[in-house]
């Protein structure tokens, strides 16, 4: 009888793990040469509360892709906990703004709104979010988006919601 697959074993080591693509701004791939333009924290090292409180600094300073991948790793970390939908909207709601600032415009209203549900399914002042204001505001933006008021791309009019 052969023996089992057991497959690779041992720490992963740059060998074995291929590099991360340079990102721009945005959170978009470049060029395997190109100068990294995206520095962010190893998020995956750092405690759920560490992550959200990164979230809501780089939300404030209008890095979007980074406070989406902070609370995306805070989502991951919090399963079973009752919070992992709170932290799915932020994170959603990070990635509707990142997708405005593309120019995909579908992107955001639709990554908005559903940021915007999974916040409003909490009780308002949880980790002291106004949920309801937050989840007001976030489809107040998909709407204008929709409706034109906003125009997504590099360019757009939007200052970040308050976390």
């Amino acid at each position: 009888m052969p023996e089992e697959a057991t497959g690779k074993t041992g720490v992963p080591s740059e060998r074995r793990q291929k590099q991360e693509r340079p990102r721009d701004e945005l959170g978009r791939p470049l060029a395997r040469e190109a100068v990294n333009l995206l520095h962010l924290p190893d998020f995956d090292a750092l405690p759920m509360e560490e992550n959200d409180r990164l979230g809501r600094d780089l939300l404030r300073g209008r890095n979007y892709f980074g406070a989406h991948e902070a609370w995306e790793t805070a989502w991951k970390q919090a399963r079973g906990t009752g919070e992992e939908e709170l932290f799915k909207g932020l994170s959603q709601m990070g990635a509707g703004y990142v997708h405005l600032l593309r120019g995909n415009a579908h992107g955001a209203i639709t990554l908005l709104r559903r940021g915007a549900r999974r916040v409003k399914a909490y009780p308002d002042g949880i980790r002291g979010i106004g949920t309801g204001r937050l989840a007001a505001r976030l489809e107040a933006d998909a709407a204008a988006v929709e409706t034109g008021k906003l125009v997504a791309g590099p360019d757009a009019a939007v200052e970040p919601p308050e976390v």
